[in-house]
């Protein structure tokens, strides 16, 4: 197989791509929950529901997009003019999903699945693209886990910067106006993911092309089914997003409530943990030279679920700083598979190909980014019910059942999803060296030929 360098302008400008979807995953993530409850004054089942509803749309919108990159083909390539043409209706829908109009609370929770909704089906037509994109800007797997090392490294750097100031901005912008302020807020955040998104085109290209059959969605489901270790990393990408967003998503809750802090603790306390992360991508790079990848992912999960339990134990209401040291620990070790997880999906539609001759490339990623949805959108419901099991109230002081709870919501429910996952994860087998005698065998060369796609722009 031919292989391809890239640069690190390219590397940077995959990475900036990655930027612009996290400005909508940070959203996401660690705004949208206490956003809705606390400032837009929805109920927290409603929000839960809301969220669950929306994976059922993900459901029928991430395959489709998924099937659409493989049958159409522009000047521009399969994936790259996504990144061109949605980039502008993308950063609308970040703006809209944190405008909030005076409306009772009826019109409120249906203004609330109109526009979550329609930054679902945004979301999915730029990052399906976008997680696909890999698989055609190289064919080394060195490459692969480079580029994806700038782009979860740029990932999280959006992510530190959105968490740690969006709070900041809405208060100086909002001028006591909460909503408002969010919504100012997130709607510069909006135009800066838009400009990303067009650098990612601007400075990429798809060098790699993959020779896509023409398969019926019947019979790419059932090859898909036949991939074991994409079914691997299908589970463990949906059990590790439940950790991570239920973890994301009671940040501020636990900062607020449980330490007492205000939106700003929060923010630093989400933006320390954030930047934790930020140190582990690099972390991760530097040791999968050294170290067998497949055993990293691994371990590292389970030491999370040993983390988190012990930071539910060691840390008590209102210890802040207790509460910082242990978080910034349990956020560098959650991510230190995040790199190899990434690289290794565009490994395993290989490993689909070398095992049944036949190569399911865009449905295989739309999967994944449907089980990371589903993932996000199972945490927000369970959060959205537990909140209300533990008696939650918006704005007040809680009762120490509730606080209990949310201590629970951040670290032994998710620490549990997570642990399970290292488990899971002994049923993958694709290392490098695996990985590379597939291409010496000549299983992967047949009907995926490596050659040079020309830029048309």
């Amino acid at each position: 197989m031919k292989t391809e360098k890239l640069s690190v302008v390219e590397k940077v400008g995959f990475g900036a791509g990655d930027m612009s979807v996290n400005v909508m995953i940070a959203a996401m993530f660690y705004f949208m929950q206490y956003f809705y409850t606390d400032i837009f004054g929805l109920k927290p089942v409603h929000v839960g529901t809301l969220f669950l509803a929306a994976r059922f749309v993900d459901a029928l919108s991430d395959p489709l997009m998924g099937l659409l990159t493989d049958k159409v083909k522009t000047r521009y390539g399969r994936f790259r003019p996504y990144f061109l043409y949605l980039a502008i209706p993308y950063g609308f829908a970040v703006f809209l999903l944190f405008t909030t109009p005076d409306f009772d609370y009826n019109a409120k929770l249906v203004w609330a699945y109109v526009t979550y909704l329609f930054a679902t089906l945004m979301f999915t037509g730029v990052a399906i693209p976008y997680i696909s994109y890999i698989g055609v800007l190289t064919s080394d797997p060195k490459e692969r886990l480079s580029a994806n090392g700038y782009r979860m490294f740029f990932a999280k750097i959006a992510n530190v910067v959105i968490v740690a100031s969006i709070p900041k901005l809405a208060e100086m912008w909002g001028a006591g106006d909460a909503a408002k302020g969010y919504q100012l807020a997130m709607g510069f955040m909006s135009l800066v993911g838009v400009g990303l998104l067009l650098m990612c085109f601007a400075t990429t290209r798809e060098r790699v092309e993959h020779v896509v059959d023409k398969k019926p969605l019947r019979e790419q489901l059932a090859l898909l089914i036949k991939n074991d270790q994409w079914l691997v990393l299908a589970a463990c990408c949906m059990l590790g997003t439940l950790g991570y967003a239920m973890r994301g998503g009671v940040a501020f809750y636990y900062a607020i409530y449980y330490l007492g802090g205000t939106e700003s603790t929060a923010a630093m306390f989400t933006s320390a943990g954030i930047a934790a992360s930020i140190v582990s991508m690099v972390a991760s790079t530097w040791i999968t030279k050294r170290y067998c990848k497949v055993q990293l992912f691994r371990w590292s999960q389970i030491a999370v679920g040993v983390i988190s339990a012990f930071m539910f134990f060691a840390v008590s209401p209102g210890d802040i700083v207790m509460a910082f040291v242990v978080y910034v620990v349990l956020s560098f070790v959650v991510d230190l598979h995040a790199p190899v997880f990434w690289s290794a999906i565009a490994e395993a539609v290989d490993y689909g190909q070398a095992k049944t001759g036949k190569r399911v490339s865009g449905l295989a990623f739309g999967g994944i980014s449907f089980c990371q949805k589903a993932g996000a959108g199972l945490a927000g419901f369970i959060t959205g019910l537990l909140l209300t099991l533990f008696g939650y109230q918006a704005g007040e002081t809680q009762t120490e059942f509730a606080l209990t709870g949310i201590a629970l919501m951040l670290t032994v429910i998710p620490g549990l999803f997570h642990a399970l996952l290292g488990f899971v994860m002994f049923k993958y087998k694709i290392t490098d060296r695996f990985y590379n005698d597939m291409v010496a065998r000549g299983e992967i060369e047949s009907e995926s030929p490596a050659h040079t796609v020309e830029d048309m722009t």
